[in-house]
């Protein structure tokens, strides 16, 4: 592929990324990933659901563990295709975790937290054998892994099924996510959160109370895929709480630009997601 080719295939709209052209984007973002360092292990034999495990890069003692929840809209994508984010995780000296979880229309809401809430125990019972500190767990996740990790740090029942709460995670980091997205008009969502009754379980800013931890949210301010009153919504509900929120708003970004700038070494949406899960980050921000 020529270097005119792929920056025509980044150029194109967001919608058109996520659909016809996905599995050429990934292949493009996954191309000079070396696949022979990367383990796949089953976590739950009950529903087929398997990880990919990155091990940390340059590092020693025991490092961060990072979960990376990816989108699709509930409905698409592979632990495969995000194993460019797997890899540029690890390479900055954390162990990563990227998992499967079932996905509509063959489950509804709130079939994917529960797996994924499952993933997190599995990384916590087992990062000790792969080098990583089971006290210092991390949730990432982009558009609906966004969703998926914020419903994991903010409804504690989901982590509480597994044997956790949600302070026994170090932090959250929600890139481009929906959090308050009420009422949901599209018709090919709308079968995913249904009933209507059941809608509001499905928004992370209805169970934020004080129970939290860290978070940092990551929005481009021209997403037109999640806008970004999602993100300054769950700030302020965060901060009602007096709960450490950190907001990096990224002017004139998409959808995809935060995930593909926190894989860039000289991108300030990384140089934030490193030191947020580093533990540098303090208190809430004063955005």
């Amino acid at each position: 592929m020529t270097r005119s080719t792929l920056r025509a295939l980044l150029a194109l709209p967001t919608a058109l990324l996520l659909g016809a052209c996905s599995k050429l984007f990934f292949t493009v973002q996954n191309v000079k990933v070396d696949d022979s360092s990367i383990q796949s292990v089953v976590f739950d034999s009950a529903h087929d659901l398997s990880l990919d495990i990155h091990r940390a890069k340059n590092a020693s003692g025991k490092v961060p563990v990072v979960v990376f929840i990816h989108g699709g809209s509930w409905q698409t994508g592979t632990r495969q295709d995000y194993r460019f984010v797997g890899q540029s995780l690890s390479n900055a000296g954390m162990l990563v975790f990227v998992p499967d979880f079932r996905q509509a229309p063959q489950v509804a809401f709130p079939a994917f937290v529960e797996d994924s809430a499952r993933a997190v125990a599995w990384a916590r019972d087992h990062a000790s054998e792969y080098g990583g500190d089971p006290s210092r767990i991390f949730l990432i996740g982009h558009s609906s892994g966004a969703h998926i990790t914020a419903m994991l740090g903010t409804d504690a029942q989901y982590l509480k099924a597994v044997g956790m709460r949600p302070r026994d995670l170090a932090g959250i980091v929600g890139l481009s996510g929906p959090y308050d997205f009420l009422p949901i008009t599209d018709p090919k969502l709308k079968p995913i959160f249904n009933p209507l009754s059941r809608w509001p379980l499905s928004q992370p800013v209805n169970f934020v109370n004080g129970d939290e931890p860290p978070f940092l949210l990551v929005q481009g301010t021209s997403d037109s895929t999640v806008y970004p009153r999602n993100t300054t919504s769950l700030a302020a509900k965060l901060r009602a709480q007096n709960e450490p929120v950190q907001v990096e708003m990224v002017e004139g970004a998409g959808h995809l630009t935060t995930l593909l700038e926190s894989t860039k070494d000289d991108s300030n949406v990384r140089a934030r997601v490193l030191e947020f899960v580093r533990g540098a980050m303090g208190q809430a921000d004063a955005h």
